[in-house]
């Protein structure tokens, strides 16, 4: 039994991404799974998904809409949750088998962040880890708050240095939709964004969401413009 963890609080995110999400990894995994919800909402959320109650947490008001609250997935327990989770951001699109993801590495195993490879540093829109295996990373904030914050840009930086022994996916298995879906430079105002080759979860971080990349949503920015990409609804459902 593997666990599979997201987690939404405030407005930002609808009952209808964890609904979504729930049943992209219903028809990409194959291993038995616990699909666990920590949210401070339960309305709208399917039948088939548990829920628990976020983990208490000290934010300050201007991180409060920030991604720090995902550190409390360190709590020293989850539930009766136990062995191995992966963690997943709720916009995110599955597009094949994740089943890897669980035996690809006996470490904590995140995305490389793209725009610092190099430096040790994730992206926490997917990534596994033991439950129970790494306390001391909200230990250590909760201690050292003001710290944390004053030195770390987010949470995702002060994960990855707090572990520090880290592995990181395949390149190919996780990718942007912004920097490897829509096509370079120029290209974006005649080509639609394709499905990057061997990706398995397609990451959406900032803007657009997938519901905004479906219809070619960029918020009237130009430089920020691309077509269409229709074909995420056949994934995203």
């Amino acid at each position: 039994m593997v666990n599979v963890i997201c987690i939404k609080w405030g407005t930002r995110y609808g009952p209808e991404y964890v609904n979504r999400l729930y049943h992209m990894v219903s028809r990409n995994l194959s291993l038995p799974f616990r699909f666990v919800c920590l949210t401070d909402d339960t309305t709208g959320l399917e039948s088939g998904i548990e829920t628990l109650p976020i983990p208490e947490m000290d934010i300050p008001a201007k991180h409060a809409v920030s991604p720090w609250r995902k550190l409390t997935l360190f709590s020293s327990e989850l539930g009766n949750l136990k062995g191995k989770a992966l963690f997943l951001d709720l916009d995110v699109v599955i597009v094949q088998s994740i089943d890897c993801f669980f035996s690809h590495s006996q470490k904590f195993t995140i995305i490389e962040n793209w725009t610092q490879r190099g430096q040790g540093i994730g992206n926490s829109s997917v990534y596994c880890f033991e439950i129970g295996r790494h306390t001391d990373v909200l230990d250590y904030y909760k201690a050292h708050t003001d710290e944390v914050l004053r030195q770390h840009k987010n949470e995702q930086i002060f994960l990855s240095r707090r572990i520090g022994d880290i592995d990181f996916w395949p390149a190919e298995w996780c990718r942007s939709f912004k920097f490897h879906a829509i096509p370079k430079g120029p290209l974006r105002y005649f080509k639609a964004p394709r499905l990057p080759e061997g990706c398995r979860i397609l990451v959406f971080h900032g803007h657009p969401h997938p519901h905004e990349a479906v219809v070619g949503d960029y918020r009237g920015r130009l430089r920020k413009y691309f077509k269409p990409a229709p074909w995420i609804e056949d994934y995203w459902k």
